[in-house]
C-alpha cells in the first residue's frame, strides 16, 4: 500500500474486504466481484481511467471500459495498453461452480 497513490488503510482494508466478501459483512458466494460493472457504475464517463491509465486517455465512450470488446481495441493496443489476461466471465463460472461444490451443492 505505500506505493499507491491513494493508499489508505481504512479505505482499502474495509474495501478489498468487501470485494471479496471476506470482511465483517460476507456476501452469498453466488455475488461475484465485476470490474467491468463496477467501472462503469462508478466512472461511467472514463475520467478515472483517463487520468490514472495515459494509454486509454484517446478512447472516446464506453468503450474505455472495455476497449478490446468494444471497438477501441486497435487504439488501446497501439498506445501499449495489454489484452486482459483472465476471461471474466470464463472464470466467474469456474469459481460458482467450486463454491457451489463446497457449499454441499451438485456442480456442472
Amino acid at each position: 500500500m505505500e506505493h499507491l497513490i491513494d493508499g489508505d488503510f481504512a479505505s482499502n482494508h474495509g474495501g478489498w474486504g468487501f470485494g471479496s466478501s471476506t470482511g465483517v459483512d460476507p456476501q452469498p458466494y453466488f455475488r461475484i466481484f465485476s470490474p467491468l460493472r463496477q467501472s462503469e457504475r462508478f466512472d461511467p464517463d472514463g475520467e478515472y481511467i483517463r487520468r490514472w491509465v495515459p494509454e486509454l486517455r484517446e478512447i472516446q465512450g464506453s468503450a474505455i471500459h472495455d476497449p478490446y470488446e468494444r471497438g477501441a481495441g486497435d487504439l488501446a493496443e497501439t498506445n501499449g495498453y495489454p489484452r486482459p489476461i483472465v476471461d471474466h466471465a470464463t472464470r466467474r463460472a469456474v469459481a460458482l461452480d467450486r463454491y457451489k461444490r463446497a457449499a454441499g451443492g451438485k456442480s456442472k
